[in-house]
């Protein structure tokens, strides 16, 4: 009978002590916005995207399992195409 209630104990101790709550890593994943990511994948592929400024998405272009972007940087704008598990193909636009 004393075991339920130690870990029911423990639970609320390891639950009340986290900073933002037990949701609170969920809600920094995804205030992350496509522009960043995607700056991001483009940066680890040697292209240089200094402070991306926005990202659409060309919807001509996408289609199911492959997306396609546009991505704004202050220096270049690149048009991104993306399948799953597999490196970006990049092209500089501008």
């Amino acid at each position: 009978m004393t075991l339920p209630r130690y870990f029911a104990s423990l639970l609320l101790l390891i639950f009340a002590t986290m900073p933002s709550g037990p949701f609170g890593l969920i809600a920094t994943a995804a205030a992350e916005t496509a522009k960043d990511m995607l700056a991001a994948q483009v940066r680890t592929q040697g292209v240089v995207c200094d402070d991306a400024r926005r990202a659409t998405r060309d919807t001509k272009r996408s289609k199911p399992d492959h997306e396609v972007w546009v991505l704004t940087c202050k220096n270049a704008t690149y048009r991104v195409s993306r399948y799953p598990d597999m490196a970006a193909k990049i092209d500089r636009l501008r």
